[in-house]
């Protein structure tokens, strides 16, 4: 039996005891699917391939599920700080637990200063919200901007009358350039770069059910035909793709499931306790059972209203200002910070906050006044409750379907390292070399920055490339590649950027490469100011890493005309796709391309 075979009935068995589980434990009512997007496992499996993929956002370093973790309830893990209005980071008071994002880069992808971040990743101004059981929302993000009603980004037309929020949500992050996007990103760039890519390239310890949909080596055009039947790739279907995906991630079965449904591993006689006294006390009013939330928006008074709007921004309603998304309780003590604004780390700090006297009173939901009485001993019995009564263990130990590849930022391995050295110049600093993409062999889009704060605007920079560890803080060069001018306009002063196509064939995978950028700089010693070192090392991605003009195509180790033949019997069997100008497309020209190279010597 096959590989793919194999991992095609394994997949069945544990959809089977997912859905078991989930007949046993049923709480929640079915999940709705607008018709417009009906559930299929061919669009389920690349929806999931889609929301991991980091080469969906233009740095190729983040992709829908950096900033949602099953395992941390759908939350981000990666504790940063927004400084807030004040761009005070060390004033706590406005400051904002939120999601790291991309460096801020321009309509080009160069490299650009961020007025709060400067060079380093953006912060987002809120917390990253869950997309476990966010399929029974009919709005979505923490102001329900993304409705029900889903309209295809690029042309217009409403594809999705009503339950499309999930879809909805799906089309923002892509062309945020805080999230994961250079300024001016537009479908069309994202859907060409599909058809280019090896889907889920940079993912590593792909789940069972990625494993078997990327067995024959597909590409995206491939997947997206056997999901909605020919491989145009659109932005409403990634979208339709991603929230199949999300539609399945329903968690059903914890503690308090099993409870109501009488079976065993129910809750502890703490967390009953708990339980009552969490009704007891109105907590159901706005979490309310099954889901734990009942999906409406409240100014609980967290914050001033002037630091956030909320839900006003959206409805235009002066009597919405400062309300936010009554989020799902399930999960709960896997996230990692709590309220919009990541503000408290802990429940115990949650219910403290609700038992205080309001800090923060305008707006402030009638069912909060006067304050809960909860003193701290049946306080605590809640915590007990949230605890684990209302944890999924399949969540928490990231079991099907919450299970997850290996991303490249979850790799310290395949990440560039900095070490330091270099030459200060003008005004006594020393440059600093940015090396935040993935060194993958395939990656056409590598980039390397400078942040030379102090260069003077105009001044010549190279980046200076060795095969050899650096003495001294300095690199041996083994090439210095053509110069680029250090800019200087508003944002970008002391800013460059290197494109290094890393095309494989042209880069050999385990190489290690040592990096510095030399400056021309009067103030320096020589003349030439040098930055700091970084070290990346070239990795194959998770489907190798062959180059377009394949010489040795069975595998013999040697060239060969059998290699040709062979190809050229599997291309025109129709077996193999010949995707040599990287269009993503089977056409003729490929075909006379790859044969040009070929005898060419590639």
């Amino acid at each position: 039996m096959s590989i793919a075979a194999r991992s095609g009935m394994m997949l069945t068995v544990l959809v089977a005891q997912a859905f078991a589980t989930a007949a046993h434990a049923q709480q929640l009512p079915p999940v709705p699917v607008p018709p417009e997007n009906p559930i299929t496992e061919a669009k389920r499996v690349l929806g999931k391939i889609l929301f991991w993929d980091e080469q969906l956002s233009t740095s190729n370093v983040m992709s829908c599920g950096t900033c949602h973790v099953p395992s941390r309830a759908g939350a981000d893990d990666r504790l940063a700080t927004h400084p807030g209005d004040d761009g005070d980071i060390l004033a706590v008071g406005d400051n904002i637990r939120g999601s790291p994002g991309v460096i801020h880069s321009d309509p080009i992808n160069d490299y650009i200063r961020s007025e709060v971040f400067n060079l380093g990743p953006q912060i987002t101004t809120r917390a990253a919200n869950s997309m476990i059981n966010v399929a029974y929302a009919p709005n979505i993000f923490w102001d329900g901007r993304a409705t029900s009603q889903f309209t295809d980004p690029v042309t217009g037309q409403v594809v999705i009358p009503v339950g499309g929020a999930l879809e909805s949500q799906v089309v923002g992050p892509p062309l945020s350039d805080v999230e994961m996007a250079h300024q001016e990103t537009d479908w069309n760039e994202i859907t060409l770069k599909l058809t280019r890519v090896q889907p889920l390239a940079l993912g590593t310890n792909h789940p069972i059910d990625i494993a078997a949909a990327l067995a024959t080596d597909p590409g995206y055009p491939e997947l997206f035909t056997l999901a909605f039947g020919d491989d145009e790739i659109t932005a409403s279907r990634i979208a339709m793709a991603i929230a199949t995906y999300e539609r399945t991630l329903i968690s059903n079965d914890s503690p308090w499931d099993r409870t109501q449904a009488g079976q065993p591993g129910g809750l502890s006689a703490p967390q009953q306790t708990g339980w009552q006294n969490f009704q007891a006390r109105g907590c159901v009013a706005c979490h309310t059972p099954p889901l734990f939330s009942n999906n409406t928006f409240r100014n609980i008074g967290v914050r001033p209203i002037a630091e956030d709007n909320g839900r006003q921004d959206v409805t235009g309603d002066f009597a919405d200002r400062g309300r936010f998304k009554v989020p799902s309780l399930r999960n709960v003590n896997l996230k990692p910070t709590f309220m919009h604004n990541g503000q408290f780390t802990t429940l115990p700090q949650v219910l403290g906050f609700y038992a205080a006297p309001p800090q923060f009173p305008e707006n402030r939901d009638p069912l909060l006044i006067p304050p809960p009485n909860l003193p701290p001993q049946l306080a605590q019995t809640i915590v007990n409750f949230l605890t684990g009564g209302l944890t999924d263990a399949r969540v928490a130990n990231s079991q099907f379907p919450f299970d997850r590849p290996t991303l490249f930022v979850d790799r310290p391995a395949d990440q560039a390292v900095l070490l330091g050295g270099g030459v200060a110049g003008t005004g006594g600093t020393v440059p600093r070399i940015i090396v935040q993409a993935p060194p993958m062999v395939g990656n056409m889009e590598y980039r390397v920055g400078l942040d030379a704060p102090e260069a003077l605007g105009g001044a010549t920079a190279r980046l200076a490339v060795s095969l050899s560890p650096p003495v001294g803080g300095r690199i041996n060069s083994n090439e210095v590649w053509s110069a680029v001018t250090i800019k200087d306009t508003a944002g970008t002063a002391g800013v460059a950027t290197w494109h290094w196509a890393l095309e494989a064939g042209k880069v050999t995978p385990g190489q290690q490469v040592w990096m510095q950028w030399v400056i021309d700089d009067a103030a320096a010693p020589g003349g030439q100011a040098l930055s700091t070192v970084a070290r990346i090392t070239l990795f194959c991605g998770s489907l190798g890493c062959e180059p377009a003009c394949i010489a040795d195509y069975d595998d013999g180790g040697t060239v060969a005309v059998p290699d040709i033949f062979a190809f050229l019997s599997d291309y025109f069997a129709g077996r193999i796709r010949a995707d040599v100008n990287g269009v993503g497309g089977v056409s003729v020209p490929d075909i006379f391309q790859f044969l040009n190279r070929w005898f060419g010597g590639c």
